[in-house]
């Protein structure tokens, strides 16, 4: 699994992704990994069958005694479902997600890992000398759904907002956005059901300083076109599903 690395001062970005090794029919999803010292977190560490793919790649830049903490946006099994996996390697560490939805995460299998349940308004969480945002992304697809932000970096870990279905292979950047829209936008009406929902989101968002939006599919947004995307997001009329036959 190809790894990048997002941001070096400090502490560490990296971004897993893309594996050419991974089922035909199963999603393509962006793993995260940031690390400070001797404590890192993995976000939306992913499905089981990328387990020791992703694994494997982790181990190449931290011990596994310094992934201390996972954090999940929703959820689903693209996000979550090596849970049970991660449980028997990472007995220690500590799991954040909504609240909402403990009583179904742990059905991925959790008997060692902590949960740690993320209120509503969201909350901060420190690593090592890197203090993160939980930002609420509440009905962006998921009832009970979180971001994360790193205002020293500038990078929004935004889930599902800014997700574009690609075949493996593609660029980590986005590189035409006018060209890259059509790959965004039935996942968006589709999957993202509330228009209240995403004007909320975008009001909070707008007043965080943002350099890369990296989302958890398909390609990652840099400087103006992180701007374009939420120009784009906010016009997008979402919650339509085309009715077949």
């Amino acid at each position: 699994m190809d790894a990048h690395k997002l941001y070096d001062e400090g502490h560490q970005w990296y971004v897993f992704g893309r594996d050419p090794e991974k089922p035909e029919k199963i999603i393509d999803t962006n793993q995260y990994l940031i690390v400070d010292g001797d404590r890192s977190i993995l976000l939306d560490p992913g499905g089981i069958e990328v387990f020791s793919t992703m694994l494997a790649s982790v181990l190449k830049y931290v011990d596994i005694d310094h992934i201390t903490d996972l954090f999940a946006s929703h959820q689903d099994p693209d996000i979550i479902s090596s849970l049970g996996m991660w449980d028997q390697v990472l007995p220690k560490a500590t799991l954040h997600a909504s609240w909402l939805w403990e009583g179904f995460i742990r059905h991925f299998g959790m008997d060692n890992i902590a949960y740690n349940g993320i209120p509503d308004t969201g909350e901060r969480l420190t690593i090592g000398n890197t203090d993160l945002e939980f930002i609420p992304a509440h009905y962006l697809h998921s009832s009970g759904n979180f971001h994360v932000y790193d205002p020293k970096s500038k990078i929004l870990f935004s889930g599902d907002i800014g997700a574009a279905l690609e075949p493996p292979g593609m660029p980590m950047f986005v590189e035409d956005f006018d060209s890259h829209v059509e790959k965004m936008r039935y996942f968006h009406e589709r999957w993202m059901p509330s228009n209240d929902a995403k004007m909320h989101w975008l009001n909070r968002v707008r007043k965080l300083d943002i350099e890369i939006m990296a989302p958890q599919h398909g390609r990652l947004f840099k400087g103006e076109d992180v701007n374009k995307f939420l120009d784009w997001f906010e016009q997008l009329n979402v919650g339509v599903a085309t009715m077949q036959g």
